[in-house]
């Protein structure tokens, strides 16, 4: 029985860690020119998609989750802000609104709807790394 314990927790793999220096995306504010106070927040990534599992449930702004419409899912953005997406890879952009929360893995810095990652060019593959621009917020 003892022997039992011994293999079982010796199968175990330690908990992932990430070394502390190293960021899977980069943050970058810059005051424009015009207007007091006008910040544009810019961030890139890994972006990735939720589509029909989630199609007609509530999100996080009380709102009912459409797959077909152009939303999007921020872990911190506020709630109505609208955002520039631009895939670099094929140089297509397009305005979301974010109207929910995620995604809650921890590599990802959005969550796009079903319609936006096919417009971008990123249903396929299911994740890509894209650039978002805040341009305009509720706040």
């Amino acid at each position: 029985m003892n022997r039992a314990r011994q293999t079982s927790t010796a199968r175990r793999r330690p908990a992932r860690r990430r070394p502390a220096g190293i960021l899977s995306f980069a943050i970058l504010a810059l005051t424009l020119p015009f207007g007091a106070g006008a910040t544009v927040v810019v961030q890139e990534g890994l972006v990735s998609w939720y589509g029909h599992n989630f199609h007609g449930r509530p999100t996080a702004s009380g709102e009912i989750f459409d797959a077909t419409a152009m939303t999007m899912a921020h872990p911190t953005l506020p709630l109505g802000t609208h955002v520039k997406v631009t895939n670099p890879g094929n140089g297509r952009s397009i305005v979301l609104r974010v109207n929910d929360r995620g995604p809650f893995v921890g590599s990802r810095i959005a969550d796009l709807s079903q319609a936006a990652a096919a417009y971008l060019g990123i249903l396929r593959r299911g994740i890509a790394r894209l650039r978002i621009e805040v341009l305009a917020s509720p706040d």
